[in-house]
Parts: structure tokens; C-alpha cells; sequence
């Protein structure tokens, strides 16, 4: 075989034995936005291919579609749900997942911990905002 047939067959191998990309569950529930915890066993004791991963986003099952509505969220959604950082939500005593009922009984009473971390959030957006315009 010539360089340019070998390269060309080995191009052509590769294609044909293109394997299917595949990730653990929990990095699969941190893409869902979901806590690993909350999915059913079945989700929590397989792997997740590219394609599963982009058909429950496309198409929710029940089960996903009630953990983004009621949860328990992860740390990160809880963090974006009530407009603070990570690290706001350690300094205001929150540790652990929360319902969307927590956040919202913790929205309507508007802590002062909370009132802080939003002011501190929005002094951070707006020099990010300042930073990207120079």
C-alpha cells in the first residue's frame, strides 16, 4: 500500500469503528441540572451515552421533568434559583440541596444574608459587564 492508500485506510477504519461517547451518571445529572440522588436507580447504576444525554433533554422523561420542577436542586441550581454564588449560599448557612419550596419560602422571607449576597452578585455582573465593554 502506498503512504496515501494506508493513510486513507486507516482514516476509513477509524470512521467505521467510531465508538459511542459515554459518561458517568452523576456527570450526566450535573448536565441535567439534576441531583444524582434524586434519579432513579436505573439512571444512577448505568452510563449515559452522548445521545441519551441529548434525548432526555430534547424529550424529558416524567421523572426528569418533576426533579427540574420540584427537586431536591443541586447546590448550583439552588445558587442561580436565588441569584447568589456558591460560595453566597455557604456564607448564608446553606450547605445541602433544597425544593423548590424551600427556595421559594426563603425568596418570600428575604433574609438579609440573602439581600447581601444579591447586592454582591450584582457588583460582580456589572464589573464582568465593565471588564468585557474595555
Amino acid at each position: 500500500m502506498s503512504g496515501e492508500a494506508a493513510s486513507r485506510h486507516t482514516l476509513d477504519t477509524m470512521t467505521k469503528l467510531k465508538t459511542t461517547q459515554t459518561m458517568k451518571p452523576a456527570t450526566a445529572a450535573k448536565k441535567l441540572g439534576v441531583l444524582l440522588s434524586a434519579t432513579p436507580a436505573e439512571f444512577q447504576e448505568g452510563v449515559v451515552s452522548r445521545d441519551e444525554l441529548n434525548a432526555l433533554q430534547a424529550d424529558p422523561p416524567a421523572w426528569l421533568a418533576d426533579l427540574r420542577r420540584n427537586g431536591p436542586h443541586p447546590r448550583q441550581v439552588v445558587a442561580v434559583k436565588l441569584g447568589v454564588s456558591n460560595s453566597g449560599l455557604a456564607r448564608g448557612g446553606i450547605t445541602g440541596p433544597l425544593t423548590t419550596a424551600e427556595i421559594d419560602a426563603i425568596k418570600a422571607e428575604n433574609p438579609e444574608w440573602l439581600q447581601r449576597e444579591r447586592s454582591v452578585q450584582a457588583e460582580v455582573r456589572k464589573e464582568a459587564q465593565r471588564l468585557k465593554e474595555r
